[in-house]
């Protein structure tokens, strides 16, 4: 099998409303798509999603590089996946995002090719209940309020806020979610690396009451070498998210014993073929790990989907991107259903999805060939 052509697009979804975090804010989900076809009429779909202050990455940088990295293994076989992406590595260094892409494009064609979904590939059963959180943004406590509410009355098991500001304003903020929401549901919070670490430690001692499940990245990467300090005083459970790209991280912060809980993002691992190694080395070091998201469609929660199937050290769902995003541009895939449920429910070859050609169409696009 060759490849033979590359269709590369820039997807753009306008969001619901504005997301913020402690990083900066997300209006519309701009992503990379590839399409990579092959010379026995099988194809393969990726998507990646850059947040460019977290991965360092823009669309209009990503669509470049693909076209770069699309000239690089054009006329190769696909389904050498390891060499493939080796080769890949080899000249861009970083930059997780756009090798998503290509990662997941070439699991799909290996799925396609086998006749397999992903997750049976990977060895996995689809009988597991997967139930996604919902996330709260940085807003007013009052307006955080109304949607920690909403989510709550839609049936959500667990309600994710974003925090990250400061001690007193992030501590109102889960007070008052707490005052109104009350006990019966479960809290985690992200800082998204907006604490120093003397701060992340009293803020999480001062929330230490609310019943918080876990913190996600308390505070920033460059300062990883205090999260296991951070992790020791801290009364609530520690979730590594933007220190942990790839499984080189995963087993640095498994052997300093920094956190509890390993985040695992497709865009930010660059694909499945990391993301396998990540839950790798937790399984390996008794870390269970939860999967999340950037903005991306449900393309891309499909095919970490498939990751959630065959991994149960996978244990905490954050797959709620789709839900903010105005457009559905996808057919197949992932299904949401009452009360955060989300099925697989399809057992079609490869991820079981693809994007709405008409969609993508309006889109801009180049072909490599």
């Amino acid at each position: 099998m060759k490849i033979t052509k590359i269709e590369i697009y820039k997807l753009n979804v306008p969001l619901k409303e504005p997301f913020i975090i402690s990083l900066g804010v997300i209006k519309t989900a701009n992503s990379i798509v590839l399409k990579i076809h092959t010379d026995q009429g099988v194809y393969g779909t990726g998507e990646g999603n850059p947040y460019m202050f977290i991965v360092g990455e823009t669309q209009d940088a990503d669509f470049e590089y693909a076209k770069m990295l699309s000239k690089l293994i054009l006329g190769k076989n696909p389904l050498e996946i390891e060499t493939r992406l080796a080769e890949i590595d080899r000249i861009l260094k970083f930059n997780p995002t756009v090798k998503s892409a290509f990662d997941m494009a070439l699991y799909d064609i290996l799925g396609k090719y086998t006749g397999l979904p992903l997750y049976k590939l990977w060895g996995g059963t689809n009988n597991r209940e997967i139930i996604t959180d919902m996330t709260v943004s940085i807003d007013t406590p009052e307006k955080m309020v109304k949607d920690a509410l909403r989510f709550k009355q839609a049936g959500f098991p667990a309600i994710k806020v974003k925090l990250g500001d400061n001690l007193k304003n992030d501590v109102a903020r889960i007070v008052a979610i707490r005052e109104a929401i009350g006990y019966d549901i479960p809290l985690r919070i992200d800082a998204n690396q907006g604490w120093d670490t003397i701060t992340a430690i009293n803020t999480l001692k001062a929330l230490a009451k609310y019943d918080i499940e876990h913190c996600e990245a308390p505070i920033p990467r460059w300062n990883v070498s205090d999260l296991p300090y951070v992790r020791a005083q801290s009364p609530i459970a520690i979730m590594a998210d933007e220190s942990l790209f790839d499984h080189h991280d995963a087993f640095r912060l498994a052997n300093t014993k920094s956190c509890d809980y390993f985040n695992i993002k497709l865009s930010k691992s660059g694909g499945l073929n990391t993301a396998l190694k990540i839950v790798s080395i937790a399984e390996a070091a008794g870390i269970k790990s939860q999967v999340g998201c950037m903005s991306e469609t449900r393309f891309g929660l499909t095919a970490l989907m498939h990751l959630v199937i065959a991994r149960k050290n996978i244990v905490h769902f954050d797959l709620d991107s789709a839900l903010m995003l105005a457009d559905d541009p996808v057919t197949g895939g992932i299904v949401y259903k009452e009360k955060g449920s989300v099925t697989l429910s399809d057992d079609l070859p490869g991820i079981g999805a693809d994007f709405d050609q008409k969609y993508l169409d309006k889109m801009e696009k180049i072909i490599v060939s």
